[in-house]
């Protein structure tokens, strides 16, 4: 979700004024994800390389994602979402903690849309941890190391679920450590519409974009096709 500080700026306005918008774009985008029938939304809230930015704007990040968790539970948990934050928790606030573990709770059984908000998230820390959790297994004697599966190795992330369509918004082509073992397959739509002005009508752009796409992994046309035909029947 990139463009918020860019947003505010070409307003004249503070770049906290960009990330209020950017969270009013968000409810929005949650809400028409669900009418379209997304089974599951990512979106990158803040990165594990956000903490260099401004120490005023992290403050007011926080506060924002602690007051959006607490405003949106209830809404959340109405329509059955299932809302999970992904990253690394421990350096975050133990209010902010606290909130998390309050709305997951809440959460923990619906069987709607699951959203995951990634905040302190980056994807090759998550790698790392998956990975020393593998070793650990391993010097414990819980596991083998001929057993040591893709599988095994995705269970262990933040994001078990691979991503289908990667969203870019600002105009930005580049990854920026988000899901990087998930997206191996994903098809990348960029949108040059900054974030907060990003509505259902350009979710829709994009997943016409991805409707429009052939998703091969790895085979030719006629292959896919193939098997296209094969279900059918």
């Amino acid at each position: 979700m990139d463009g918020n500080g860019r947003w505010a700026e070409a307003r004249g306005q503070i770049r906290i004024k960009g990330h209020q918008a950017g969270a009013q774009a968000v409810r929005s985008i949650i809400e028409a994800a669900m009418r379209h029938g997304i089974s599951i939304l990512t979106l990158y809230a803040f990165s594990s390389e956000n903490w260099k930015r401004p120490a005023t704007e992290v403050k007011a990040l926080m506060q924002l994602l602690g007051t959006a968790l607490k405003e949106h539970a209830r809404e959340l948990n109405e329509h059955q979402v299932r809302m999970r934050v992904v990253g690394d928790h421990s350096a975050l606030s133990p209010a902010l903690q606290r909130s998390i573990a309050a709305v997951e709770e809440l959460t923990a059984n619906n069987t709607g849309m699951i959203l995951n908000i990634a905040i302190n998230y980056g994807a090759r820390p998550e790698l790392l941890q998956a990975v020393r959790t593998l070793a650990a297994e391993v010097a414990a004697g819980r596991l083998d190391p001929g057993q040591i599966s893709e599988g095994e190795l995705t269970q262990r992330l933040y994001v078990p679920d691979d991503v289908d369509l990667l969203i870019r918004t600002g105009g930005e082509f580049r990854l920026s450590n988000f899901l990087l073992w998930q997206c191996a397959y994903a098809e990348i739509y960029v949108s040059p519409v900054l974030w907060p002005d990003f509505d259902e009508a350009e979710l829709i752009k994009a997943l016409r974009f991805y409707a429009g796409r052939e998703r091969r992994f790895g085979m030719i046309s006629a292959q896919v096709q193939a098997q296209q035909c094969a279900k059918d029947d």
